[in-house]
């Protein structure tokens, strides 16, 4: 299974350009011969301007249709990291899986929102795991901030997910943490994790890049630096059951003892 991270400069606020930018870059990933395409966080609005409710995508609709559209032109998977959505009640932050067929197979809305960066004052957070299912594997994604709650990772891989997307918007002057805490989900749940970074500006912030697609023994085996680039790797999931069953921590947990409400 080929897997390619799509790393963007998005442009704060130029809705326009940006799905110009991942209309095309989606094709480039398309014809390395990847088999599922990821992109990374808020790619239509970057995150984020102060009118991103005017800008958000309508109930998420444009977003859906070109995905699909692209999904099935390609032959692709796309997890399509993550866009600004309005919605009834609010805004959302908020990623789309589409399969190869063109189907929407799953829909998440960001959970842990960060509130250091105002998001909680400007999103509505979700409250459902991704868990999904692309060529007969079980996969789930999350976004961004969402990395560091360790038992939301762990309760998708105890749900028998196999493989980790994470799209992010993840600022450089923290990139030591997305260096290790990708690592370390990767690790703790051996499960292949892909995760996806912006990179250059949005006003004052300035995103770190280093995307990377890293194996269940924690190593990394394709990285970006800090400029648009497109990335794979291939993904041997038969080797993440081999891992499970010499190292079977999930047999050897003791979820009696672990009162964590």
């Amino acid at each position: 299974m080929r897997i390619a991270a799509i790393q963007l400069d998005v442009e704060l606020g130029q809705v326009e350009a940006n799905y110009a930018a991942v209309e095309k870059a989606i094709g480039k990933a398309a014809h390395t011969g990847a088999d599922i395409v990821v992109l990374p966080e808020l790619w239509n609005t970057s995150f984020y301007p102060t009118n991103v409710q005017e800008l958000a995508d309508n109930q998420g609709k444009r977003t859906q249709h070109m995905l699909m559209t692209l999904a099935q032109t390609y032959g692709i998977h796309i997890v399509g990291g993550s866009v600004s959505v309005r919605k009834e009640n609010g805004v959302y932050n908020t990623t789309y899986v589409v399969n190869r067929q063109g189907h929407i197979i799953s829909t998440y809305d960001k959970v842990h929102l960060f509130a250091p960066g105002g998001e909680n004052t400007v999103f509505q957070a979700g409250n459902s795991l991704s868990i999904f299912t692309l060529d007969g594997v079980t996969m789930a994604s999350i976004i961004c901030y969402d990395l560091r709650f360790t038992e939301w990772v762990r309760m998708a891989a105890l749900k028998g997910a196999k493989v980790l997307f994470v799209p992010a918007a993840w600022p450089d002057i923290r990139i030591d943490h997305w260096n290790v805490l990708n690592r370390a989900r990767a690790i703790e749940n051996q499960m292949v994790v892909v995760a996806v970074n912006n990179c250059g500006d949005a006003g004052t912030l300035h995103f770190g890049g280093h995307s990377m697609i890293i194996d269940p023994l924690g190593d990394i085996v394709a990285r970006g630096e800090q400029e648009p680039t497109i990335i794979t790797a291939d993904v041997d999931i038969g080797a993440i059951v081999s891992i499970r069953e010499t190292i079977n921590v999930f047999r050897d947990r003791r979820p009696s003892l672990y009162h964590l409400s």
